[in-house]
Parts: C-alpha cells; sequence; structure tokens
C-alpha cells in the first residue's frame, strides 16, 4: 500500500449522499456519511466521477451484500472508509486534503484515517454478510410483523384520510415511478406504454424527476419534498405532500418557499405506499410501479429494518398492481445481423412489387436483363 499515489483536492461534504451528489464535481473529493453504500448511491457518485471517495462510516454492510462499494472501485474510484464522524467537524467545504495511504492531512495537519478499500476486502466483507443473512431475515420478519400490528391503520378506510385530487383516476391506468434500482433502463423500456395508454403520472419525489429525464410531465409529485427538484414541483400539476400521522409535514414549507401549493397526506409508511393507495383510492384501472422497493434487500438498502407498511398495501392494491421493476433484465439480447437484413429485406419486397408494376419501370427492368445477359455470353 505505500506504493499507492497521493490523492489531493477539494472536499464537497454531506451527511446525505443524494444531496452531496448534486453538488459534486468531478476534481471534489466527496466526504460522506453513508453505512453500507446501495447501488443507488453508487451510481450518482460514479456519475459524479470524484478522485476519491471518504466514508467517515462503513461502505461495506454487515446485513447483507451491497453492490456499492465494488461497483465504485471497479469505476476506478478510490474509497478511504471508516475515518470516523469526527472528521466532519475538523474540515469544511471546499477545504483542500491530501490522502496518503488512507491518512487525510488538512494543511499538514492528521485530521482522519481510514482503510483504503479493496476489491478483496469488499469481497470477504460480502461473504460475512452472506452467512448472515438467515439471521438478517428472521430479524426483518419480526420486525415487518410487529410494525404491521401497529400500521394496519395505513389500510383502512376508516383511518386513513386520503386527500381530494383535480387529477382523474377512474377508469385509467396510474403509473408510480420511485427512483430505486433500474428505474431508468426499466422506463427506457415501458415509454411506449406510456405513451399509448397515457396513464395518470405519479412521481415519488425523485421520481417526478425521472419522468422528465424522459420527457414526461409528471402529474402528480408526491413524497416528503426531500429529493425533487425545483423545476419539477414548479411543471407539476398537483403536488401532494407526506406528513406524519400527526399531521406534521416537513417538507410543507419548502413547497411554500416557491409560492406553490400543495394537498397534505398525513400517514406512515413510505411515499410510495401512500402513492399506490392514492391511485387506488381514486379509482385507477390498473397501478403500474417502477422503481418501488418491495423486498428485503431493498428494504436494507433503505435503512429499514422491516417493511410492514409496504407489506399491507401491497395486500391491499395487489388486484389490481403490475410490478415493472426489472422489466429491462427479462430481454437483453442484442439485435443480430440476420435480423437487420430480414427487416431490409422485408421493406424492399413490397417496393419492388410496386415498381415492376410500373410500365417505365418494366422496361429498365427489361433492358438491364438483356445487358447482363450480354456481358455474361448467355
Amino acid at each position: 500500500m505505500s506504493g499507492l499515489p497521493v490523492i489531493k483536492g477539494r472536499v464537497k461534504i454531506d451527511r446525505r449522499t443524494k444531496n452531496l451528489i448534486k453538488r459534486l464535481e468531478a476534481l471534489d473529493i466527496a466526504v460522506i456519511a453513508h453505512e453500507g453504500i446501495d447501488k443507488l448511491g453508487a451510481e450518482g457518485l460514479i456519475k459524479a466521477r470524484p478522485k476519491a471517495i471518504i466514508n467517515v462510516y462503513s461502505s461495506l454492510s454487515k446485513d447483507y451484500p451491497n453492490s456499492g462499494p465494488g461497483m465504485i472501485l471497479r469505476a476506478g474510484i478510490p474509497i478511504i472508509d471508516e475515518v470516523g464522524p469526527a472528521l466532519m467537524e475538523q474540515i469544511k467545504e471546499n477545504d483542500t486534503v491530501e490522502i496518503i495511504n488512507g491518512q487525510i492531512f488538512h494543511k499538514g495537519v492528521l485530521v482522519g484515517r481510514g482503510v483504503r478499500l479493496t476489491m478483496e476486502l469488499v469481497r470477504q466483507g460480502n461473504e460475512e454478510a452472506r452467512a448472515r443473512m438467515d439471521e438478517v431475515l428472521a430479524k426483518f420478519v419480526e420486525n415487518t410483523l410487529d410494525y404491521a400490528r401497529q400500521e394496519i391503520n395505513l389500510v383502512s378506510d376508516r383511518y386513513l384520510k386520503i386527500p381530494e385530487v383535480k387529477t382523474r383516476f377512474r377508469g385509467r391506468h396510474a403509473l408510480v415511478v420511485v427512483r430505486g434500482e433500474n428505474y431508468r433502463e426499466d422506463l427506457q423500456v415501458i415509454q411506449s406504454y406510456i405513451r399509448e395508454m397515457k396513464p395518470v403520472l405519479i412521481g415519488v419525489d425523485g421520481g417526478a424527476d425521472a419522468l422528465r429525464e424522459f420527457g414526461f410531465k409528471p402529474d402528480i409529485v408526491i413524497g416528503d419534498m426531500d429529493s425533487v427538484s425545483d423545476r419539477t414541483l414548479r411543471e407539476a400539476k398537483e403536488i401532494i405532500v407526506h406528513a406524519y400521522s400527526n399531521g406534521k409535514a416537513p417538507g410543507l414549507e419548502r413547497i411554500k418557499k416557491l409560492g406553490l401549493s400543495a394537498a397534505i397526506f398525513a400517514a406512515p409508511g413510505t411515499s410510495e405506499d401512500i402513492a399506490m393507495l392514492l391511485a387506488f383510492d381514486k379509482g385507477a384501472e390498473l397501478i403500474v410501479a417502477v422503481g418501488t422497493h418491495s423486498n428485503m434487500l431493498d428494504f436494507l438498502e433503505k435503512g429499514r429494518k422491516g417493511m410492514a407498511s409496504t407489506f399491507l398495501t401491497r395486500l391491499k392494491v395487489g388486484s389490481i398492481l403490475v410490478d415493472a421493476k426489472g422489466v429491462s433484465q427479462l430481454y437483453r439480447r442484442p439485435l443480430q445481423p440476420k435480423h437487420v437484413a430480414q427487416l431490409v429485406l422485408a421493406a424492399l419486397l413490397p417496393l419492388a412489387a410496386v415498381m415492376s408494376l410500373a410500365p417505365a419501370t418494366r422496361e429498365i427492368l427489361h433492358l438491364l436483363y438483356i445487358q447482363i445477359r450480354v456481358l455474361l455470353g448467355i
């Protein structure tokens, strides 16, 4: 390890990786506090192309084999791991630091020390996490059932107060987009469905930006309002802020600062859960979900120890729910040259038939035929 080059650069610091990514540039060193870097976080960091990543916590999850650290290392971005949260108090945004073999220096003073991750360390960590999966699964199920008993009101029409909306749902499909795993690929695949069926477009926080990336304007933006852009909020036809069960809605303050109006949906659970409940309650014929979280690994990546609200929600709306997550993985075979040739031939045949019916074309083809026979001596 002693032969590793010195890494020097300006730091960008944030305890929330998704906020840091918005201002991270290629020459920066990212300082994060991300316990168990998930795939989505890794993709965002890789896209920003920082010189290095300093994580004050462990990038490897102890609960499950997370793919984030390996993705980052394969992209050629070094990770200095488990430096300790005190580092965030010793340096500030835009300070210049030097990284030498896992040690972080600011103005020549050692301010932190961590482990430089390698692919071998990532492999070992993932194997240890995989060995604990049975234990983690048992705890996860237990937590899910415990919280399900407490959150049963989430699916009760008697207790749940769903806000009124202007958007018409009855007799239409509803597309709920969450910025989860493979959301871009899956949206790419179902673009023709969106254009043909014209479903109600519901963006859950950053999922609303995802819709805009593909040229679609969300009908409804719903969520905590912590990861959706101002531009998307201004363009949305309706906004619904997810509030705690007691009615407190921290995201409403941001909406007011933008001079916009919003409805409040007070409920336990996740924002994607209430998006589905909204579509179900308002009479959607079918709910299509993209990027949603629906299994234990999804929830462990989000730092949740159970999935009670999602379990209850899917029990309620399951009869009309189609989960499009991973649809892009169904068929990845590349287009073969023979397929292209067949398509070209199929297009030329009717053209040739039409041309052969025209008198002038028939004369030209006949003359060409005679010339070929003369050249070949037949």
